[in-house]
């Protein structure tokens, strides 16, 4: 079949030639697609200002002989106005899209990426959690068989006075066997509860010195497990 229909989230754009764009699309049904949109960057085109970062739409393909497939239709289903309408909720929702980017293979169907995706863009609409990108990006970790060990020494076992976290050793650490960076009783809550089934009072949770922490440590597991940087948080920090 060439045509295809297909739901999906633009995570990902660049600019081809002098009107044309190729966009990195997170979809439902058929995993990252990557397709072009062609003359997208005129001003009388007919998909208008749609085919944009962050997009939610129902798309209509046509599957090229090569890794680009083509764009023939679009609808819009959301754009989540208040995540683009301040620079902050932009900056988290950028690196929302940027670790997916990272993390989904090309034509290699995983709805559950999709879904998590609408999900935190919806909640980043509704609420500016401090702990909301920390947090998506733990469950992304956990999604992809990475979680990190939380509740006992990766080292020697024990479960007493687990005050280090080594991303490398993927987890926390006792005193006794001290290496990697310092976790408070608090962060380590959070984190606990984030992939515990507290993800609801985790969001809660008012920024502070344990957000920051977490949001520090999960980055840092998230370089580590992935081997690439998170360059949106970068670029607006």
């Amino acid at each position: 079949m060439k045509h295809y229909r297909d739901s999906g989230v633009i995570v990902r754009t660049f600019k081809l030639g002098e009107s044309d764009r190729i966009i990195s699309v997170v979809t439902a049904e058929n995993g990252k697609v990557r397709a072009v949109a062609k003359g997208v960057r005129k001003t009388k085109s007919r998909f208008g200002g749609r085919l944009e970062l962050l997009r939610h739409l129902d798309f209509q393909f046509y599957r090229g002989r090569g890794e680009l497939d083509i764009v023939t239709q679009v609808e819009t289903r959301d754009h989540w106005p208040q995540v683009t309408a301040e620079l902050d909720r932009l900056t988290k929702a950028m690196t929302v899209a940027e670790a997916i980017d990272q993390i989904a293979e090309h034509g290699e169907d995983d709805p559950k990426l999709y879904h998590m995706l609408c999900g935190v863009l919806k909640a980043l609409n509704a609420s500016n959690s401090p702990m909301l990108v920390p947090a998506f990006l733990l469950k992304l970790l956990a999604h992809e068989g990475l979680a990190p060990s939380l509740d006992n020494c990766v080292v020697g076992g024990e479960a007493l006075q687990l005050e280090y976290f080594d991303p490398a050793l993927g987890g926390v650490i006792c005193a006794d066997h001290r290496r990697g960076l310092k976790i408070s009783g608090q962060a380590l809550g959070l984190m606990r509860a984030t992939l515990g089934g507290g993800l609801a009072s985790v969001l809660e949770v008012k920024e502070g010195v344990a957000t920051q922490e977490v949001a520090t440590l999960v980055h840092r597991l998230w370089e580590f497990n992935v081997d690439r940087r998170l360059r949106s948080t970068e670029l607006f920090s």
